[in-house]
This record gives C-alpha cells, structure tokens and sequence, in this order.
C-alpha cells in the first residue's frame, strides 16, 4: 500500500509527481532543487547554499513521514557540473556523518529551472 507524502515545509511539486511516497517502511523520495518553500524563490548564491536549501527540503520531507536522514538508504545526485563536486560533498557530509547511505553522483546537460544540483533519496525505517 503507497501512501503519498506532502508538506508545505518543501516546495511543492513543479510537475504530476508527488514530494515523496511511502510504500511499507520506505520513502521514496522525489529530486529537490534548492527551492525555498516559503518565498518560492530559488536559492542560487552558491553552490554550497544550494545544495544546503537542497537538504533542508529533504529534511522537510524525511520529516513529513516520521524519518531523519539516518533512515537514508540511497541518494542520487545530479550535478550540471563535475566542478561542482567537492563543493557539494562539503556541505552533503554535515548531513551524513556516519554511515553515509549508497549514493551516485553524475553531471547531466540540463536539470528544472536550470539549477545546478538536484538530489532525491530513498530512505527506510
């Protein structure tokens, strides 16, 4: 049984998917950019602060089914840039202290609104 995921404390979906759905104890969760969900404005400073507004959306949503990012399993990223790697890995291992989950990192030619990073996870309980 699937039970779909949403909270006003992400941006809310640009397309027909949902933020997150929960099959049994695992969370799918769809890619966030660094959308802020209050202004709807995206975060583009730099890379490091969007890839942190990134993250506080998926906190959102880990936080809308009952997770925390110690329940992450699986995290792709996607990058418009490979240049951009060390900088995101930065900010990305102050989420993931210990038992980083399995992950992919690859540079893609477009991502939406022409950010520069995309992350979505899996998460379990």
């Amino acid at each position: 049984m699937k039970k779909i995921i949403n909270t006003s404390n992400a941006p809310a979906a640009i397309g027909p998917y949902s933020q997150a759905v929960l099959v049994n104890d695992t969370l799918y969760c769809s890619g966030q950019i660094a959308l802020d969900p209050l202004s709807g404005e995206l975060v583009l400073a730099s890379i490091e602060e969007e890839t942190k507004q990134i993250l506080k959306n998926i906190e959102a949503v880990l936080s809308a089914a009952k997770m925390k990012f110690e329940h992450v399993v699986k995290c792709s990223i996607f990058m418009s840039s490979m240049d951009h790697y060390n900088e995101i890995n930065e900010v990305y291992t102050r989420y993931f202290m210990s038992n980083p989950p399995a992950r992919e990192a690859v540079a893609v030619k477009t991502l939406p609104k022409n950010v520069n990073v995309e992350i979505s996870v899996i998460a379990c309980k």
